[in-house]
């Protein structure tokens, strides 16, 4: 089990960290497969659809850490969406199996360093905090043994008839300025309004469902919501940054919601790539956003269909 090694100055190895997570991403993505839009219907995948969470605290992970798990899931074929830390199976009655290999994942924090400290005393302004990245190792409850039974039980995805419904519903329920019509779909952040062609128009009606997440993934972002910067003309490295955030909000909506997710916009994956290609932390802020915004939709769902989703997350926001 690796461990964050508390004598190291915090943020000293934090672009490296940003970067292997970039790198990885990017040769992803190179390969023609987007990290957060699995083939959950594949034999490849094993684990039930659905974001990934904390075994033993039920909080879901989020940001890039939901990024992560889920290519840990699929490379290893893992059944489960459910993680530990060495401790917490310890603490659960388990362990974890002899041999097993654990996957890294991120914790944001922020440090202010003393130099810092002296000069906000001195100036008698507010000290700058330099915001790091922490390494911490997880383990798939599958690479357990040991573990109560409970542990292993995950709720199925609703069924199908249900799935559209309750899409629809939290759409109305945002109170986004929604239009049905035409024959594409967009967003207008000046007059703040979505429009998506009627479901007819579409092969698979649920991909209707998909799309209209993502152009109320980009509507999350006015000013008025959670003010993000949507002022990126097409072609722009702020307009691929948005999309970005965009799919990965409907992917990760479409997954606590029980809806496979696909990429609606697979030929932005270049711009995509330039992005993260110029910038290492752009997919780790990208992946933060998402999650905030997806917080922020699924938090007009009904209370009791809000247990197991995205309200309370283990990565702090604030600094990735």
């Amino acid at each position: 089990m690796s461990r964050y090694d508390r004598n190291a100055r915090p943020g000293s190895d934090r672009t490296n960290l940003y970067d292997d997570i970039t790198n990885k991403i990017i040769a992803e993505l190179e390969e023609g497969r987007v990290p957060w839009v699995q083939p959950w219907g594949t034999s490849a995948a094993k684990a039930p659809l659905g974001l990934p969470k904390n075994a033993a605290t039920s909080r879901t992970y989020s940001g890039i850490n939901t990024l992560i798990l889920w290519g840990a899931v699929m490379q290893h074929g893992f059944p489960s969406q459910g993680w530990l830390t060495f401790r917490q199976a310890l603490s659960l009655g388990g362990n974890v199996m002899k041999g097993e290999r654990g996957t890294t994942v991120v914790y944001a924090d922020r440090f202010t360093p003393e130099d810092e400290k002296r000069r906000a005393r001195e100036t008698g302004e507010e000290a700058q905090a330099i915001p790091f990245l922490k390494r911490f190792t997880v383990f798939n409850v599958s690479q357990c043994e040991g573990l109560p039974e409970e542990v292993h039980d995950v709720a199925p995805p609703p069924p199908p008839g249900l799935i559209e419904p309750r899409v629809e519903a939290l759409i109305t329920a945002t109170g986004i300025d929604f239009r049905i019509g035409g024959d594409r779909a967009f967003y207008v952040p000046s007059q703040d309004y979505v429009v998506v062609p009627p479901p007819q128009a579409y092969f698979e009606p649920i991909n209707w469902h998909r799309t209209a997440l993502h152009e109320v993934g980009h509507a999350s972002g006015h000013h008025s919501r959670l003010n993000r910067d949507l002022t990126g003309s097409f072609g722009s490295k702020k307009y691929a940054f948005e999309e970005m955030i965009a799919e990965q909000i409907s992917a990760f909506s479409c997954a606590a919601l029980g809806i496979l997710p696909t990429v609606r916009h697979a030929d932005y994956i270049g711009s995509w790539l330039t992005v993260m290609r110029e910038d290492s932390r752009a997919i780790v802020r990208a992946a933060s956003q998402a999650s905030k915004a997806t917080d922020w939709l699924l938090s007009f769902l009904p209370e009791e269909q809000q247990s197991g989703n995205a309200a309370k997350t283990i990565i702090d926001r604030r600094a990735a």
